[in-house]
């Protein structure tokens, strides 16, 4: 399995194929915010990736990173857009405590979405 890194709060064992936002507050115990569900609309879920960056992203991602002028952030991702499939160190960016929301988001689904997943390169 997997090894996932975050920063500042520690190392845990994540089931490969997971979507690294439910590894987050599964295995992890981390409040991170989704706040549209997962569907890589909204960037709350952000992670800045420090190793293991996967090197495609889905084009949802790559879209909404695009309009928000984040796309050239090194190493900003979105956690509901990424799946553990190797290791990986990162900081989550996006936290329950001080957002002033009264929760995370709903949970996202087990599978990446929107549907169809695509994946295209970073440029």
């Amino acid at each position: 399995m997997p090894q996932m890194t975050v920063e500042g709060v520690g190392t845990f064992e994540v089931p490969t194929g997971k979507r690294v936002v439910l590894a987050l507050s599964d295995e992890c115990g981390i409040d991170q915010l989704h706040a549209c569900g997962g569907f890589g609309r909204c960037t709350t879920c952000r992670v800045t990736m420090i190793s293991g960056e996967p090197e495609k992203l889905t084009k949802a991602e790559r879209d909404v990173l695009t309009a928000k002028g984040l796309l050239s952030t090194a190493g900003l991702r979105l956690s509901c857009q990424m799946t553990c499939e190797n290791d990986m160190t990162f900081r989550a960016e996006s936290r329950l405590a001080g957002s002033g929301r009264a929760d995370c988001g709903r949970r996202p689904s087990d599978e990446l979405e929107p549907k169809p997943v695509e994946f295209v390169q970073r440029v």
